[in-house]
């Protein structure tokens, strides 16, 4: 078994039981943003930076637990009495897996913790401090590729053998395993990593710097760029505004019209994430006029994807001082050809779109099947990845010079709108 899971959603449960003592907190939950603040005014973020290579931000687990321990009853001194166990998704799967035998996690999801130590690979006693969580909580941190233990909750004992955090494991599964190799998912959010090797490369960009996989004791790091509302702003056109029926009819839709017709979407529903990192952004549509129909407004949408992609992608290019040859895509949002081919032209990079999409669940098969030698190296894995569609650039450079001007001034309109706390 693979484990691959949604990274900073955070799971606290009773030791004894099993039973979580509330809910789990998700990745895009913001209820802690004027936590995150008072960390920012009291100057901590720069000693958090510099061990996690992470933003502060309500995004990553720390300040989720903390709010946990603070707001369900009896949370804190049940932790101090090492009553409770804190996790990451794949920790909590583990821990069902093997009937609570188990409490571990691999080194790409604890480095989304904010309570990890990314350059010694380990748990950091001032950042625990910081946020107040005893360290009796913490599973311990494995490698991304070795047995765990063994299930036999689906039948005959079967090992678990592989865990890496969603996009680190879709980092994998693209074959992405030489520095300056990059791969983009399109799912709920964008999350774009690009392979670093051996080096930690501190962001200057405002991008994070994170583990991207640890096997035996071999560690790799990545650059990564979260967006946080991807394929999101698709689900909310179909939901919310009831454009469509189905998700995949937005491409139909959006190719009935040429151009946007100058209207911006910037989906800041949950604020923006890299390479701003503006959480009280929010939702914004300008340049409407008369003459605006859902046709123009479904590809403003795509744009909006592909362009919060390009604005990573920049950021990336100038802290890797790698100007990229091509782009790996996967995810959901991949098979739809409109935004791939927009995503190239916005980029001036070529967009590849591999046969097997599913890239995440991949990552994770590949680490499991390494683990208990089904490959035997990453170069055996190397072999399998196909092309599928190659998308090269069609747009010209004025064009795309004066999108991404038009986009400058959306985002500005989208910034800072909510007010803080």
């Amino acid at each position: 078994i693979g484990i691959t899971n949604q990274r900073e959603t955070t799971v606290v449960w009773d030791r004894a039981t099993g039973e979580p003592i509330c809910n789990a907190i998700v990745w895009q939950d913001r209820r802690t943003a004027a936590m995150c603040d008072r960390l920012r005014a009291r100057k901590l973020d720069r000693v958090i930076r510099r061990k996690t290579g992470l933003i502060v931000d309500a995004y990553f687990s720390a300040t989720k637990v903390q709010w946990i321990l603070e707001n369900v009853k009896d949370a804190k001194a049940r932790a101090k009495a090492g009553q409770l166990a804190f996790g990451t998704v794949d920790s909590w799967l583990v821990w069902n897996l093997t009937g609570g035998k188990v409490h571990v996690t691999d080194a790409s999801n604890a480095s989304r913790t904010m309570l990890f130590d990314i350059a010694k690979g380990e748990w950091d006693d001032e950042l625990l401090k910081i946020f107040g969580v005893p360290r009796s909580m913490l599973p311990e941190v494995r490698s991304s590729s070795e047995v765990y233990g063994t299930t036999t909750l689906l039948g005959a004992p079967m090992p678990i053998a592989g865990i890496a955090g969603d996009q680190q494991a879709a980092l994998f599964g693209q074959a992405c395993t030489k520095p300056g190799m990059a791969k983009n998912t399109y799912g709920t959010g964008c999350f774009m990593l690009m392979n670093t090797g051996t080096k930690r490369i501190a962001s200057k960009n405002n991008l994070l710097t994170t583990v991207a996989w640890r096997i035996g004791d071999h560690t790799e790091y990545a650059l990564e760029g979260s967006i946080f509302i991807a394929g999101a702003v698709v689900q909310w056109l179909r939901d919310g505004l009831e454009f469509f029926r189905a998700a995949p009819e937005i491409e139909a839709l959006a190719a009935t019209v040429t151009d946007t017709g100058g209207v911006y979407l910037v989906p800041a529903f949950a604020g923006l994430g890299a390479p701003h990192w503006d959480q009280y952004a929010r939702g914004t549509i300008v340049g409407l006029t008369r003459g605006t129909t859902k046709a123009h407004i479904a590809r403003a949408a795509l744009e909006a994807i592909a362009l919060q992609t390009m604005d990573v992608l920049k950021a990336m290019e100038a802290d890797a001082g790698i100007k990229l040859k091509e782009l790996r895509v996967d995810g959901g949002a991949s098979a739809n050809d409109l935004l791939m081919q927009l995503q190239a032209d916005l980029l001036g990079v070529a967009v590849v779109r591999p046969k097997v999409a599913e890239t995440t669940a991949l990552g994770a098969a590949y680490l499991a099947g390494l683990a208990v030698g089904y490959w035997k190296s990453q170069a055996d894995i190397a072999r399998q990845w196909q092309v599928d569609k190659k998308f090269t650039p069609a747009m010209k450079p004025a064009a795309r010079k004066q999108i991404a001007s038009g986009w400058e001034r959306a985002l500005g309109r989208a910034k800072a709108w909510e007010p803080a706390d």
